[in-house]
């Protein structure tokens, strides 16, 4: 054999192998990859040497590629919210993915970075063809012995990769064999993990038809017609608190709020809760607070959406509120507002925002709440969620607060818009992206502390929490913990006395978290009369 088609194999080889050694986790994205010993590899060499032909090089190239691309699913995933890819769940995030790079690199950027990934793939794709071909051609030059010897060799190898993936699955304890499969572990998995999400989903949408809350009488009567308003504040997590490059900032502005708050009679009480996501999806845990079910993916998430389950929206609804969602975020249609109980909604175009864009957030959080204010009618006692978005990623600019009285249309914060780095600019620099964090997270905060205390004459029962933490290389903390804070008049506080919640807007560090589906049904046994 010439040194030519030594070299040609030993190439095909190589790129087989850097292929089924493609980290799918940020975590594993390190040299030590590359001494991974791939089972499959052996399998698809020495199996186009005993086979020859076509066939082999192109079921093997189709199913390579398409690991690829579930591998890149993962990576992004995994990146964003700290969990794998869920093909029956997560084919939203596409579109939404979409939108994002727009707001970010412009219309032509997302063309050619979309145009750039089928280029490359399907470069790929007929690479990795020639690769194997390469090898089923070297194979018809062999006796047939020879051929006959790869092919059972390949057989054996076949073997171990069944062997490991079993293994790795928890068919078989107590054995690991030389090298791993990692590649054909991972389809498995996610083969598995397909049907296991079928079967949640059943069990899901069973769960969701039972709803104790369906027939109670008196809700939210100990309210006595108060408004109430969630406040969901973008990446606003335990890390604000346990990060010590968040944590003094943090805390200072939680002092500032807190005194602000004392000074028009207000009182807050804090605890922690679990979000069910980390990194985004913040919509599923609005679905989760809402709905009183554990709502971690679209799927269950859309199961909650048809199931006959009452929101905390439509409870309220039945007891005579008029029930409202601000939506900054919302550019294009929701049909889901009206199964998740909300009778109104004012997205990103209803709130009259005549100000330059902050990126992907389409308006500061101040203007938000300003509009809030102006443009909620009153007729009758409201339940609303306002769902803030300036410290949604990629955090630049940064908004600044300016005087209530001055927010008007919104065009007060161009000057703002047109400040500070690009987002190219900023996610260049992993120090920087967290330095943006905070001062984005700290304006949120901000923001709505100084809106709470501004004079009312009836002040509402404000419920602040976050949705989720933020990705875990920007938070650097483990764990899905939120702060939650009930702010309102010191009267009613009292109803939640016996929830054991911290005085004040600093929850302490060693209270227990509850899970974030357990707030529903706390927050109508607090604040409802009647029997269950």
């Amino acid at each position: 054999m010439s040194a030519r088609a030594i070299a040609a194999l030993a190439a095909s080889a190589l790129l087989i192998h850097l292929v089924l050694i493609q980290p799918n986790h940020p975590d594993a994205l390190t040299w030590g990859a590359l001494r991974r010993m791939p089972l499959e590899l052996p399998v698809l060499l020495l199996g186009c040497l005993a086979l020859g032909g076509r066939a082999l090089p192109q079921l093997a190239s189709v199913a390579l590629t398409g690991m690829v691309v579930v591998k890149l699913a993962d990576f992004a995933v995994f990146t964003a919210f700290g969990r794998g890819f869920d093909p029956l769940a997560d084919m939203h995030l596409l579109p939404a993915g979409v939108h994002l790079l727009k707001g970010s690199a412009g219309v032509a950027g997302a063309v050619l970075a979309g145009a750039a990934l089928v280029v490359a793939l399907a470069g790929l794709l007929a690479l990795l063809f020639v690769a194997l071909r390469v090898w089923a051609r070297a194979g018809a030059g062999l006796t047939a012995p020879a051929r006959l010897a790869a092919g059972a060799a390949a057989l054996v190898f076949a073997l171990l990769s069944a062997a490991e993936i079993r293994t790795a699955l928890n068919g078989w304890k107590g054995w690991n064999p030389p090298g791993d499969a990692f590649t054909s572990r991972l389809a498995a998995e996610h083969l598995r993990d397909f049907g296991r999400s079928r079967a949640a989903l059943a069990e899901f949408r069973t769960a969701a038809g039972a709803d104790p809350w369906r027939d109670r009488d008196g809700v939210l009567a100990q309210l006595e017609g108060r408004d109430v308003i969630l406040v969901f504040v973008e990446s606003y997590g335990r890390a604000a608190f346990d990060n010590p490059l968040y944590a003094d900032r943090h805390r200072a502005t939680l002092a500032e709020g807190a005194e602000a708050l004392a000074g028009v009679g207000l009182e807050a009480r804090s605890g922690w809760l679990t979000s069910p996501v980390i990194g985004g999806q913040s919509w599923l845990a609005h679905g989760t607070l809402a709905s009183g079910l554990e709502v971690n993916d679209q799927t269950r998430y859309r199961a909650m959406l048809a199931s006959p389950r009452h929101s905390l929206f439509s409870l309220a609804a039945g007891a005579g509120y008029a029930t409202a969602a601000i939506a900054p975020a919302i550019v294009m249609p929701w049909p889901e507002a009206e199964a998740l109980g909300f009778q109104s909604v004012l997205a990103a175009a209803d709130l009259g925002y005549a100000g330059q864009p902050f990126n992907w957030v389409t308006m500061p959080d101040q203007y938000t709440l300003s509009a809030f204010d102006r443009l909620v009618p009153r007729e009758a006692p409201l339940m609303a969620e306002i769902a803030l978005i300036s410290s949604h990623a990629p955090w630049t600019p940064v908004a600044q607060m300016i005087p209530w009285e001055e927010v008007g249309d919104g065009r007060v914060f161009d000057a703002q818009a047109a400040q500070g780095p690009t987002p190219r600019e900023v996610w260049a620099d992993p120090d920087r992206i967290r330095d943006h964090y905070a001062r984005a997270q700290d304006y949120a905060v901000r923001a709505v502390l100084s809106w709470a205390a501004l004079p009312r004459e009836d002040a509402p029962l404000l419920i602040v929490l976050g949705d989720h933490q933020a990705a875990g290389f920007v938070s650097e903390v483990g764990g899905r913990d939120v702060p939650i804070h009930l702010i309102g008049p010191p009267e009613v506080l009292a109803l939640f006395d016996d929830w054991g919640w911290s005085p004040g807007l600093m929850p302490e560090a060693a209270l227990a978290p509850w899970p974030m589906r357990a707030f529903r049904d706390r927050f109508l046994d607090a604040t409802s009369g009647g029997a269950p």
